[in-house]
């Protein structure tokens, strides 16, 4: 791995967790003992009463970022600094996460280990998604997945889905996930989904409760994309379980691997099937 110039960090913290703030300082301390600037954005640092800058300065300004918290904090720090290609090293403030899988104690150790260019960087496969709904077009990207479901607990979703443009399948039950193989050991895993290595270019399409036994889930290959609509008078998108889009009838989703990767630190000697086997406690 080429050498970082590593100058400075961005740091975002778990949303809504005030009681980081020691975990902060601590953080701040062990990156300035070797001589890197420490930036935390805006909304990190109201929540524990540091001054911050705004989030898209701070990418600009950093040369990777830290998250601090769970996985569900560095999924959201890397949608939001995708378009800047920059690289992301994930804390876990508390269990181990699959992809914050750095303990603060193993910290003050590693960053030489960050500064000399010992560690690597896996690119993992992130969906472009395009929704066209009511004669207005959104683009968002999803690193875990998206899940079109009923807006209703009381009715079924009818969803149908092409393939290049051409049809491949029609659903009917709770909804779909399109998943990536980050993505692979979240939802799609309790609805029966397949475990995907993470760092293969293809994406997993699995029923979620389908009316048909025959309905199974499809890996793809990531030249492929997929679109989907709905006769339903109303649907849900829901991107990584952080935003939420209506769409309905008349209205179409598009959904592709990004051309893009995300980048996320590790350790060289990280190991994912080590990861796999504690988080899922495979062979106890």
């Amino acid at each position: 791995m080429e050498p970082l110039t590593i100058n400075s960090i961005g740091v975002i913290l778990r949303p809504s967790t005030p009681e980081l703030k020691d975990a902060f300082y601590q953080l701040k301390s062990i990156f300035e003992a070797h001589a890197i600037e420490v930036i935390i954005d805006n909304i990190s640092g109201s929540m524990i009463n540091v001054m911050g800058q705004e989030f898209d300065m701070m990418c600009q300004n950093a040369d990777i970022l830290v998250t601090l918290g769970g996985d569900g904090t560095l999924i959201s720090a890397v949608r939001r600094s995708f378009k800047y290609k920059i690289p992301v090293l994930g804390i876990h403030a508390g269990k181990l996460g699959f992809l914050a899988d750095f303990d603060m104690d193993e910290l003050n150790a590693f960053i030489p280990r960050l500064k000399s260019g010992d560690f690597r960087i896996d690119k993992r496969a992130m969906l472009q998604v395009t929704i066209n709904s009511k004669g207005e077009e959104k683009n968002v990207v999803a690193f875990n997945d998206i899940v079109m479901t009923r807006n209703a607990i009381s009715k079924m979703i009818h969803l149908e889905t092409y393939v290049d443009g051409r049809s491949f399948n029609t659903y009917y039950g709770d909804g779909v996930i399109v998943s990536t193989p980050t993505g692979s050991t979240a939802y799609n895993l309790s609805c029966g989904g397949p475990v995907l290595f993470p760092l293969t270019q293809v994406f997993v399409i699995t029923p979620i409760s389908p009316h048909s036994l025959t309905q199974r889930p499809v890996v793809l290959p990531g030249q492929y994309a997929i679109e989907v609509k709905t006769p339903d008078k109303s649907a849900l998108a829901v991107i990584d379980g952080q935003d939420m889009y209506e769409f309905g009838e008349d209205d179409s989703i598009t959904i592709h691997l990004a051309k893009e990767s995300a980048r996320l630190i590790h350790r060289k000697e990280f190991n994912y099937f080590e990861v796999l086997k504690e988080k899922l406690r495979w062979g106890e």
